[in-house]
Protein backbone atom coordinates (compact mmCIF):
# COMPACT_ATOMS: atom_id res chain seq x y z
CA UNK A 1 0.00 0.00 0.00
CA UNK A 2 1.18 3.06 -1.01
CA UNK A 3 1.93 6.04 1.64
CA UNK A 4 -0.98 8.09 0.16
CA UNK A 5 -3.16 4.70 0.69
CA UNK A 6 -2.28 4.71 4.02
CA UNK A 7 -2.88 8.41 4.82
CA UNK A 8 -6.36 8.21 3.27
CA UNK A 9 -7.81 4.97 5.23
CA UNK A 10 -6.09 6.60 8.36
CA UNK A 11 -7.87 9.56 7.44
CA UNK A 12 -11.20 7.58 6.83
CA UNK A 13 -10.66 5.76 10.32
CA UNK A 14 -10.50 9.13 11.93
CA UNK A 15 -13.86 9.94 10.41
CA UNK A 16 -15.41 7.25 11.71
CA UNK A 17 -13.76 7.36 15.03
CA UNK A 18 -15.56 10.87 15.51
CA UNK A 19 -19.00 9.74 13.91
CA UNK A 20 -18.96 6.77 16.73
CA UNK A 21 -18.04 9.10 19.60
CA UNK A 22 -20.72 11.65 18.33
CA UNK A 23 -23.03 9.53 18.15
CA UNK A 24 -22.61 7.66 21.84
CA UNK A 25 -22.19 11.56 23.08
CA UNK A 26 -25.64 12.46 21.39
CA UNK A 27 -27.25 8.59 22.86
CA UNK A 28 -26.00 9.50 26.23
CA UNK A 29 -26.94 13.37 26.38
CA UNK A 30 -30.86 11.81 25.08
CA UNK A 31 -30.33 9.40 28.19
CA UNK A 32 -29.47 12.40 30.73
CA UNK A 33 -32.48 13.67 29.40
CA UNK A 34 -34.98 11.67 29.97
CA UNK A 35 -33.40 10.61 33.32
CA UNK A 36 -35.21 7.74 35.44
CA UNK A 37 -38.55 6.85 35.20
CA UNK A 38 -41.01 9.11 37.08
CA UNK A 39 -43.13 7.50 39.64
CA UNK A 40 -46.78 6.41 39.46
CA UNK A 41 -48.72 9.06 41.97
CA UNK A 42 -51.61 7.82 43.54
CA UNK A 43 -54.27 10.46 44.82
CA UNK A 44 -55.44 8.92 48.31
CA UNK A 45 -58.15 11.21 50.12
CA UNK A 46 -59.64 10.95 53.50
CA UNK A 47 -62.12 12.80 55.32
CA UNK A 48 -60.14 12.91 58.53
CA UNK A 49 -57.11 15.34 59.59
CA UNK A 50 -53.89 13.36 59.38
CA UNK A 51 -53.30 12.87 63.16
CA UNK A 52 -56.20 10.68 63.40
CA UNK A 53 -56.07 6.79 64.39
CA UNK A 54 -57.00 6.13 61.01
CA UNK A 55 -54.93 8.52 59.06
CA UNK A 56 -51.60 7.14 61.31
CA UNK A 57 -52.99 3.57 59.72
CA UNK A 58 -53.00 5.33 56.00
CA UNK A 59 -49.42 6.66 56.58
CA UNK A 60 -48.02 3.46 57.87
CA UNK A 61 -49.69 1.98 54.84
CA UNK A 62 -48.71 4.23 51.88
CA UNK A 63 -44.69 4.08 53.69
CA UNK A 64 -45.07 0.43 53.18
CA UNK A 65 -46.39 0.47 49.92
CA UNK A 66 -44.22 2.82 48.36
CA UNK A 67 -40.82 0.99 49.45
CA UNK A 68 -42.20 -2.38 48.43
CA UNK A 69 -42.39 -0.15 44.74
CA UNK A 70 -38.43 0.81 45.08
CA UNK A 71 -40.02 3.69 44.21
CA UNK A 72 -42.27 3.21 41.04
CA UNK A 73 -44.94 4.23 43.33
CA UNK A 74 -46.30 7.73 45.18
CA UNK A 75 -49.01 8.05 47.02
CA UNK A 76 -49.84 12.06 46.97
CA UNK A 77 -52.30 12.07 50.44
CA UNK A 78 -55.57 14.80 50.51
CA UNK A 79 -56.88 14.83 53.94
CA UNK A 80 -59.38 16.68 55.79
CA UNK A 81 -62.10 16.15 53.33
CA UNK A 82 -60.63 18.32 50.50
CA UNK A 83 -60.66 16.13 48.38
CA UNK A 84 -63.72 14.03 48.90
CA UNK A 85 -66.98 13.65 51.05
CA UNK A 86 -68.04 11.10 53.44
CA UNK A 87 -71.37 10.43 52.42
CA UNK A 88 -70.52 10.33 48.45
CA UNK A 89 -66.78 8.74 48.32
CA UNK A 90 -67.91 5.32 46.86
CA UNK A 91 -69.02 7.53 43.80
CA UNK A 92 -66.85 10.35 44.21
CA UNK A 93 -64.38 7.54 43.50
CA UNK A 94 -65.88 6.02 40.76
CA UNK A 95 -65.95 9.05 39.00
CA UNK A 96 -62.13 9.60 39.41
CA UNK A 97 -62.27 12.26 42.28
CA UNK A 98 -59.52 10.50 43.54
CA UNK A 99 -57.58 7.20 42.90
CA UNK A 100 -57.50 5.63 46.53
CA UNK A 101 -59.93 6.65 49.29
CA UNK A 102 -61.08 5.98 52.53
CA UNK A 103 -64.92 4.63 51.76
CA UNK A 104 -67.63 4.42 54.00
CA UNK A 105 -70.85 2.48 53.10
CA UNK A 106 -72.52 2.63 55.64
CA UNK A 107 -72.79 6.55 56.09
CA UNK A 108 -74.09 6.81 52.13
CA UNK A 109 -76.98 8.99 51.38
CA UNK A 110 -78.36 6.17 48.92
CA UNK A 111 -77.63 2.80 48.06
CA UNK A 112 -74.97 0.29 49.81
CA UNK A 113 -78.40 -1.34 51.51
CA UNK A 114 -76.49 -4.72 52.14
CA UNK A 115 -73.10 -3.29 53.16
CA UNK A 116 -75.20 -1.28 56.35
CA UNK A 117 -78.27 -4.17 56.96
CA UNK A 118 -75.27 -6.37 58.01
CA UNK A 119 -73.72 -3.98 60.23
CA UNK A 120 -76.35 -4.75 62.62
CA UNK A 121 -75.48 -8.40 62.84
CA UNK A 122 -72.16 -8.64 64.84
CA UNK A 123 -73.66 -9.25 68.38
CA UNK A 124 -70.55 -10.92 69.80
CA UNK A 125 -67.43 -10.27 67.60
CA UNK A 126 -65.96 -7.97 70.37
CA UNK A 127 -62.55 -6.59 68.33
CA UNK A 128 -61.43 -5.04 65.14
CA UNK A 129 -60.10 -8.31 63.95
CA UNK A 130 -62.84 -10.64 64.57
CA UNK A 131 -64.70 -8.44 63.02
CA UNK A 132 -63.05 -8.21 59.98
CA UNK A 133 -63.47 -11.84 59.78
CA UNK A 134 -66.48 -12.04 59.88
CA UNK A 135 -67.22 -9.56 57.39
CA UNK A 136 -64.77 -11.74 54.97
CA UNK A 137 -67.24 -14.85 55.11
CA UNK A 138 -70.46 -12.83 54.51
CA UNK A 139 -68.57 -11.27 51.51
CA UNK A 140 -67.75 -14.45 50.48
CA UNK A 141 -71.04 -16.07 50.78
CA UNK A 142 -72.65 -13.08 49.57
CA UNK A 143 -72.81 -11.67 46.18
CA UNK A 144 -74.50 -8.49 46.94
CA UNK A 145 -71.82 -6.99 49.20
CA UNK A 146 -69.27 -7.23 46.28
CA UNK A 147 -71.93 -5.95 43.79
CA UNK A 148 -72.36 -3.10 46.31
CA UNK A 149 -69.00 -2.04 45.40
CA UNK A 150 -68.87 -2.42 41.68
CA UNK A 151 -66.20 0.12 40.00
CA UNK A 152 -64.26 0.07 43.11
CA UNK A 153 -61.68 -2.84 44.24
CA UNK A 154 -61.73 -2.90 47.85
CA UNK A 155 -57.81 -2.59 49.44
CA UNK A 156 -59.00 -3.06 52.89
CA UNK A 157 -62.37 -4.05 55.27
CA UNK A 158 -62.39 -2.31 58.80
CA UNK A 159 -64.06 -2.83 61.83
CA UNK A 160 -63.48 -0.90 65.73
CA UNK A 161 -64.09 -0.55 69.23
CA UNK A 162 -67.41 -0.79 70.41
CA UNK A 163 -69.47 2.02 70.60
CA UNK A 164 -70.12 3.59 73.82
CA UNK A 165 -72.36 6.22 74.65
CA UNK A 166 -71.37 10.31 74.83
CA UNK A 167 -73.75 12.68 76.07
CA UNK A 168 -73.79 16.44 77.08
CA UNK A 169 -76.04 16.95 79.82
CA UNK A 170 -77.69 13.62 80.70
CA UNK A 171 -75.86 10.58 82.06
CA UNK A 172 -77.38 7.08 80.58
CA UNK A 173 -76.51 4.40 83.14
CA UNK A 174 -79.94 2.03 82.11
CA UNK A 175 -81.99 1.91 79.80
CA UNK A 176 -85.13 3.75 80.39
CA UNK A 177 -82.52 6.95 80.81
CA UNK A 178 -82.20 6.59 76.70
CA UNK A 179 -85.91 7.85 76.42
CA UNK A 180 -86.48 11.38 74.24
CA UNK A 181 -82.74 11.60 74.03
CA UNK A 182 -81.63 13.14 69.94
CA UNK A 183 -78.54 10.33 69.29
CA UNK A 184 -76.35 10.60 66.64
CA UNK A 185 -75.89 6.35 65.96
CA UNK A 186 -74.66 4.30 63.23
CA UNK A 187 -77.51 3.21 60.78
CA UNK A 188 -77.67 -0.65 62.10
CA UNK A 189 -78.22 0.40 65.73
CA UNK A 190 -81.20 2.71 65.22
CA UNK A 191 -84.34 0.24 65.06
CA UNK A 192 -82.77 -0.59 68.79
CA UNK A 193 -82.85 3.04 70.43
CA UNK A 194 -86.16 4.09 68.74
CA UNK A 195 -87.50 1.12 70.32
CA UNK A 196 -86.49 2.31 73.63
CA UNK A 197 -87.68 5.86 72.95
CA UNK A 198 -84.54 7.66 71.80
CA UNK A 199 -84.92 9.29 68.28
CA UNK A 200 -81.85 8.37 66.54
CA UNK A 201 -80.46 10.49 63.91
CA UNK A 202 -77.56 9.31 61.30
CA UNK A 203 -74.57 11.56 59.81
CA UNK A 204 -71.10 11.42 59.23
CA UNK A 205 -68.81 11.53 61.93
CA UNK A 206 -67.29 14.72 60.57
CA UNK A 207 -70.56 16.73 61.17
CA UNK A 208 -71.20 15.27 65.01
CA UNK A 209 -68.88 17.45 66.49
CA UNK A 210 -70.52 20.63 65.50
CA UNK A 211 -74.05 18.96 66.09
CA UNK A 212 -72.77 18.82 69.63
CA UNK A 213 -71.98 21.78 69.86
CA UNK A 214 -74.62 23.23 68.78
CA UNK A 215 -77.33 21.03 70.34
CA UNK A 216 -78.91 19.74 67.54
CA UNK A 217 -77.84 16.11 69.11
CA UNK A 218 -77.93 15.03 72.51
CA UNK A 219 -75.23 12.68 72.65
CA UNK A 220 -73.54 10.26 69.73
CA UNK A 221 -73.00 6.64 69.68
CA UNK A 222 -69.79 6.24 69.22
CA UNK A 223 -66.45 4.68 71.01
CA UNK A 224 -64.18 6.26 73.44
CA UNK A 225 -61.25 7.24 71.07
CA UNK A 226 -63.39 10.04 69.77
CA UNK A 227 -63.26 11.49 73.22
CA UNK A 228 -59.90 12.84 71.94
CA UNK A 229 -59.17 12.31 68.21
CA UNK A 230 -62.28 13.91 67.37
CA UNK A 231 -62.28 16.25 70.01
CA UNK A 232 -65.15 14.99 71.60
CA UNK A 233 -64.25 16.40 75.82
CA UNK A 234 -64.99 19.49 74.60
CA UNK A 235 -68.70 18.83 73.47
CA UNK A 236 -69.97 16.53 75.89
CA UNK A 237 -69.35 15.65 79.98
CA UNK A 238 -70.49 11.94 80.46
CA UNK A 239 -69.40 9.14 79.00
CA UNK A 240 -72.16 5.82 79.58
CA UNK A 241 -70.09 2.41 79.33
CA UNK A 242 -73.03 0.61 77.47
CA UNK A 243 -71.38 -1.80 74.79
CA UNK A 244 -72.89 -1.74 71.28
CA UNK A 245 -72.04 -4.19 68.98
CA UNK A 246 -70.67 -3.35 65.61
CA UNK A 247 -69.61 -4.39 62.20
CA UNK A 248 -66.99 -4.66 59.66
CA UNK A 249 -67.67 -2.56 56.37
CA UNK A 250 -65.29 -2.17 53.30
CA UNK A 251 -63.09 1.22 54.30
CA UNK A 252 -59.97 1.64 51.84
CA UNK A 253 -60.41 1.58 48.13
CA UNK A 254 -58.99 1.90 44.28
CA UNK A 255 -61.11 3.30 41.80
CA UNK A 256 -61.53 0.68 39.48
CA UNK A 257 -59.76 3.10 36.78
CA UNK A 258 -57.06 3.74 38.44
CA UNK A 259 -56.51 -0.22 39.41
CA UNK A 260 -56.76 -0.89 35.60
CA UNK A 261 -54.20 1.44 34.63
CA UNK A 262 -51.31 -0.22 37.27
CA UNK A 263 -48.78 -2.80 35.90
CA UNK A 264 -49.54 -5.95 37.57
CA UNK A 265 -46.83 -5.83 39.95
CA UNK A 266 -47.84 -2.96 41.49
CA UNK A 267 -51.36 -4.71 41.60
CA UNK A 268 -50.26 -7.20 43.78
CA UNK A 269 -48.31 -4.81 45.97
CA UNK A 270 -51.74 -3.41 46.68
CA UNK A 271 -53.81 -6.46 46.73
CA UNK A 272 -50.87 -8.13 49.14
CA UNK A 273 -50.42 -4.76 51.26
CA UNK A 274 -54.09 -5.13 52.51
CA UNK A 275 -53.78 -7.55 55.95
CA UNK A 276 -50.76 -5.11 56.72
CA UNK A 277 -53.30 -2.26 56.11
CA UNK A 278 -56.02 -3.76 58.32
CA UNK A 279 -54.00 -4.78 61.11
CA UNK A 280 -52.80 -1.16 61.53
CA UNK A 281 -55.84 0.08 61.67
CA UNK A 282 -56.54 -2.67 64.73
CA UNK A 283 -53.78 -1.92 66.55
CA UNK A 284 -54.48 2.27 66.41
CA UNK A 285 -58.07 2.22 67.01
CA UNK A 286 -57.44 -0.26 69.84
CA UNK A 287 -54.72 2.25 71.13
CA UNK A 288 -56.31 5.18 70.60
CA UNK A 289 -59.74 3.97 72.62
CA UNK A 290 -57.26 3.55 75.72
CA UNK A 291 -55.79 6.93 75.10
CA UNK A 292 -59.27 8.75 75.01
CA UNK A 293 -60.68 7.08 78.07
CA UNK A 294 -57.57 8.37 79.74
CA UNK A 295 -57.78 11.53 78.01
CA UNK A 296 -61.46 11.75 79.32
CA UNK A 297 -60.23 11.47 82.63
CA UNK A 298 -57.89 14.17 82.84
CA UNK A 299 -60.38 16.63 80.44
CA UNK A 300 -63.87 16.56 82.72
CA UNK A 301 -65.45 13.55 81.01
CA UNK A 302 -67.24 11.27 83.66
CA UNK A 303 -67.56 7.48 83.19
CA UNK A 304 -70.95 6.47 84.44
CA UNK A 305 -71.45 2.60 84.72
CA UNK A 306 -73.98 1.09 82.71
CA UNK A 307 -76.56 -1.54 84.75
CA UNK A 308 -75.61 -5.28 83.57
CA UNK A 309 -79.13 -6.02 84.33
CA UNK A 310 -79.93 -3.53 81.40
CA UNK A 311 -76.78 -4.44 79.28
CA UNK A 312 -78.01 -8.01 78.62
CA UNK A 313 -81.73 -6.47 78.18
CA UNK A 314 -79.70 -4.39 75.45
CA UNK A 315 -78.22 -7.05 73.77
CA UNK A 316 -81.43 -9.50 73.61
CA UNK A 317 -83.34 -6.27 72.05
CA UNK A 318 -80.28 -5.60 69.36
CA UNK A 319 -80.31 -9.02 67.91
CA UNK A 320 -83.95 -9.12 67.93
CA UNK A 321 -84.49 -6.10 66.10
CA UNK A 322 -81.44 -6.92 63.39
CA UNK A 323 -83.57 -10.11 62.78
CA UNK A 324 -86.54 -7.94 62.37
CA UNK A 325 -85.38 -5.25 60.13
CA UNK A 326 -83.50 -8.05 58.61
CA UNK A 327 -86.38 -9.55 57.56
CA UNK A 328 -88.38 -6.56 56.63
CA UNK A 329 -85.29 -4.85 54.31
CA UNK A 330 -84.30 -7.72 52.57
CA UNK A 331 -86.14 -10.61 52.89
CA UNK A 332 -84.21 -12.82 50.16
CA UNK A 333 -80.83 -12.44 51.81
CA UNK A 334 -81.39 -10.41 54.85
CA UNK A 335 -82.17 -13.43 58.05
CA UNK A 336 -80.05 -15.81 56.37
CA UNK A 337 -76.58 -13.40 56.29
CA UNK A 338 -77.94 -12.68 59.75
CA UNK A 339 -77.87 -16.24 60.91
CA UNK A 340 -74.66 -16.58 58.78
CA UNK A 341 -72.61 -13.73 60.73
CA UNK A 342 -74.07 -14.80 64.14
CA UNK A 343 -72.47 -18.32 63.48
CA UNK A 344 -69.39 -16.73 61.77
CA UNK A 345 -69.22 -15.14 65.42
CA UNK A 346 -69.58 -18.20 67.74
CA UNK A 347 -67.24 -20.36 66.14
CA UNK A 348 -64.96 -17.24 67.21
CA UNK A 349 -66.04 -17.54 70.50
CA UNK A 350 -65.53 -21.25 70.75
CA UNK A 351 -61.66 -20.67 69.62
CA UNK A 352 -62.82 -22.45 66.07
CA UNK A 353 -62.96 -19.50 63.61
CA UNK A 354 -63.84 -20.22 60.34
CA UNK A 355 -61.03 -19.50 57.46
CA UNK A 356 -62.71 -17.36 54.81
Amino acid sequence: MTRPDRRAWRAAGLSLLVLGAAALASMGAAFAAAGPAKPIVLRYASPYPPGHPFSRADIAWMKRVEGLSGGRLKVQPFWGGTLISSDSAILELRHGVADIALITPIYMRGGAQAIKLQAGFYAGARTPIEQVAVYRCLQRDFPVLRQEVEGVRVLAIQGGNLPNILTRDRPVTKLSDLKGLRLRTPTEIAPALRNLGADPVTMSMAEVYSALSKGVVDGVVAPADTIRSLHFSEVTRYLGTIEVARGAYPSRAISGRSWDRLPPDLQKILADSQPYWEAQLSELVLKAEAEGIEFGKANGIKTVIFDPADQQRFNALYNRMALETAAKVAPSYGPAMFRRAQAVTAGIRAGKPEAC
